[in-house]
């Protein structure tokens, strides 16, 4: 199958290591391309109230990702994004948003893989992020009378090594919120505290997430404070053993 690797412009500019994770876990399902010309998906001018703003950002995105049988991204707050107000504010884009998938998504609902060879001896657990859980459903929320499959712990739970933790509040909010953070930056801190806190006290070593931005909030309070505790994307970790083989045969990712 043909994939288009969405990189959201946060992680191709910041954390550039988990777009080359995401890169050698697609390359299993099928030929993987990376569009040069993709830029910000728009959710930053969706998220300040200027959503008709990011239509430009939008129409790029259409351009780069029409053709492929899948559209691929490490990070569920871009993804919905596109899916829920993609084809509102450009509606050339009806027919691209059902091949839009998550990471998470993509390996458990389409791919249903159950053959992961990845390693990662250590404690882990999993901040559930807002738009994953509420808006893409990949887990079980505490306020919904469900019975919803964490998608991301049964792909954590093929981890050899891995010992996933769990924290007393497991889907709380990180604070972060996008702009939120921005415009409530003490609100944003305190309940990134919170959530630290608590993952701390469960006894974790690592916060892993599909969102790479809630990681990115929390490890800068992590830094500040300098506390004992790291932060790592859930495509790091799903690919541990894949980065490690394909280094040695230098597998490369087809660019246009």
């Amino acid at each position: 199958m043909e994939i288009g690797l969405f990189i959201p412009c946060y992680i191709n500019q910041f954390y550039p290591e988990v777009g080359k994770a995401t890169l050698q876990l697609l390359q299993k399902y099928g030929k993987v391309t990376y569009p040069m010309s993709q830029t910000c998906c728009g959710q930053p001018m969706a998220n300040s109230g200027c959503e008709k703003d990011g239509v430009e950002a939008l129409k790029v995105f259409y351009k780069n990702f029409k053709d492929f049988d899948y559209v691929v991204g490490p990070s569920a707050s871009c993804v919905l994004h596109v899916r829920e107000h993609g084809a509102t504010l450009y509606p050339e884009m009806s027919s691209l948003v059902p091949k839009v998938y998550d990471l998470t998504e993509f390996m458990y609902d389409v791919m249903k893989d159950d053959t992961l060879e990845a390693s990662f001896g250590h404690q882990v657990a999993v901040h559930k992020s807002c738009h994953g859980l509420r808006g893409m459903r990949l887990g079980q929320c505490s306020e919904r009378v469900t019975c919803d499959v964490s998608k991301q712990d049964k792909l954590l739970e093929q981890v050899d090594g891995l010992s996933l933790v769990k924290p007393s509040r497991a889907d709380e909010c990180c604070g972060f919120g996008g702009t939120f953070s921005v415009s409530q930056p003490d609100v944003s801190v305190r309940m990134g505290n919170d959530r630290l806190n608590d993952y701390i006290n469960a006894g974790a070593e690592y916060i892993t997430s599909g969102d790479m931005s809630c990681l990115m909030h929390l490890d800068g309070i992590i830094q500040r404070k300098q506390l004992p505790i790291k932060v790592i994307h859930l495509a790091e970790i799903l690919a541990s053993k894949a980065i490690n083989s394909n280094a040695k045969n230098s597998q490369h990712v087809n660019a246009i």
